[in-house]
């Protein structure tokens, strides 16, 4: 039999972002942009400066915005709210990553560090609002984003998820490290995923829709 033996899964966890459409799209390019232009705002830096800046808040605390709030006193709604215009014209539908969603047996959840109102208008874009059963997403936790172990766990309370049959698919290595301390089966994905040795990435693929499709399913919808 090929593909990933997943006949043990019935709980299927996504991101969102980079995750669900590819990297190609540059959708995520424009992100960065914005909170770099967001940070600069508040700081008073330039940009070369904020973005350096940024970056320093993502590595320390998985999130910028967790940096902002800690130490400049942002309000996580003001700061997602700059993001709710965003074009979304770099997003397009993919039927084979549907078809392959919806072979998927159990429920499928998605697990984000993006607000609610950003999860749903990406949701829509790619034509896949329907087939996640609920998005578990920055503000579900007091802004709490991944890798924070303290977010898995309330979420798998909040959604009843039993590690062991749930597999997390994310596009970063180091929201899978907690995942996988959990028993979650881990599926690094993007361009970057072949190359990772991270020993707590069990499955790596490039490409989504692929991985799904070829995967063994225990019970095939």
């Amino acid at each position: 039999m090929s593909g990933a033996d997943l006949r043990h899964i019935d709980t299927w966890l996504f991101d969102l972002d980079n995750t669900l459409y590819p990297v190609e799209s540059g959708f995520m390019g424009e992100i960065e942009r914005r909170i770099t232009a967001f940070v600069m705002k508040v700081t008073g830096l330039e940009r070369d400066e904020a973005f350096k800046l940024q970056k320093v808040y993502l590595k320390d605390h998985g999130l910028s915005l967790t940096g902002l709030t800690l130490h400049h006193g942002v309000d996580p709604a003001e700061f997602h709210a700059a993001f709710h215009d965003l074009s979304l014209e770099g997003l397009s539908r993919d039927p084979e990553l549907t078809t392959a969603l919806e072979r998927l047996p159990g429920r499928r959840l998605i697990f984000t560090n993006a607000d609610d109102v950003h999860a749903r208008r990406v949701l829509e874009r790619l034509g896949l609002g329907d087939l996640f059963d609920e998005v578990f997403h920055i503000g579900s936790f007091g802004y709490v984003p991944k890798p924070d172990p303290r977010v898995f766990e309330r979420m798998n309370a909040a959604h009843h998820i039993d590690p062991a049959t749930t597999a997390f698919f994310e596009d970063s290595e180091r929201n899978l490290a907690p995942a996988a301390a959990l028993g979650m089966t881990t599926v690094l994905v993007g361009p970057h995923a072949p190359a990772s040795t991270a020993p707590f990435v069990q499955y790596k693929t490039a490409t989504l829709a692929p991985f799904l499709r070829d995967a063994q399913l225990k019970d095939a919808a």
